[in-house]
């Protein structure tokens, strides 16, 4: 059967005691050894017997040297778990202080709106209902200078429409005016070419003599160039 496992307790015999310490010590060193050599590491340890007898063991690098280096590295771990805690600390009082303003802020619009007013004092329903007339009277007066503002932007749309209609009004009028003398020049002008027409007729007879000749030349070419059987033929 195998080894059974042993129990890691105190062992009460000294003698026994002091044994396994020597040889566990001896297996202790020699395995610090070892893994300094396969895996290049600075090993230092340190062991005191319950005499106080001290038992030391480090690496080519010096007990001195790895444990500056063994302080610098616990120093750098405590302050970087310090700010840690401190940021979360800090991080949860901002988290507690933000969540306690904004319950109050849903409280106090609550009430605004009329409503979880059966927890408030008749003080602070008076000082509540201070704050809604104070509100109103902000609201009225911004809503009348809103009001103000639009009126005057209106009158200065009217007045700038009103000095448009003025001057169209005036160039209609001026057109107006030019109108009759251009109508006074055209019946000056007419009379003038019906009497000239009047006066001389062969104006009008003009057309009529200008046919006459178109008919006169047309019977003498009739006459001169038509063959005697296209005559005969017409007058079949």
């Amino acid at each position: 059967m195998g080894r059974g496992r042993v129990t890691l307790k105190r062992i009460e015999n000294k003698i026994n005691r002091q044994v396994t310490f020597s040889k566990r010590r001896s297996g202790l060193l020699k395995k610090a050894h070892e893994i300094s050599v396969l895996c290049d590491a600075d090993v230092a340890l340190i062991v005191f017997s319950t005499k106080g007898k001290l038992c030391e063991y480090s690496t080519d690098s010096g007990m001195e040297r790895i444990l500056e280096r063994y302080e610098r590295y616990s120093y750098a771990e405590m302050q970087t778990k310090t700010t840690h805690n401190e940021t979360q600390g800090s991080w949860s009082l901002e988290h507690a202080k933000l969540k306690a303003r904004i319950e109050l802020l849903q409280k106090t619009q609550r009430h605004f709106m009329g409503e979880d007013l059966h927890s408030l004092s008749l003080k602070e329903l008076q000082n509540l209902e201070q704050q809604l007339d104070t509100a109103l009277k902000h609201i009225r007066l911004r809503k009348n200078q809103l009001m103000l503002e639009s009126i005057s932007e209106l009158q200065k749309k009217d007045k700038e429409l009103q000095d448009q209609n003025n001057t169209l009004s005036i160039q209609i009028k001026e057109l107006e005016k030019d109108i009759p003398s251009h109508q006074q020049q055209n019946n000056e002008t007419m009379p003038s070419f019906q009497f000239e027409i009047f006066n001389n007729p062969n104006m009008c007879e003009q057309p009529r003599m200008e046919g006459e000749a178109e008919e006169n030349l047309r019977q003498a070419q009739m006459g001169t160039v038509m063959p005697p059987w296209m005559i005969q033929h017409m007058n079949k």
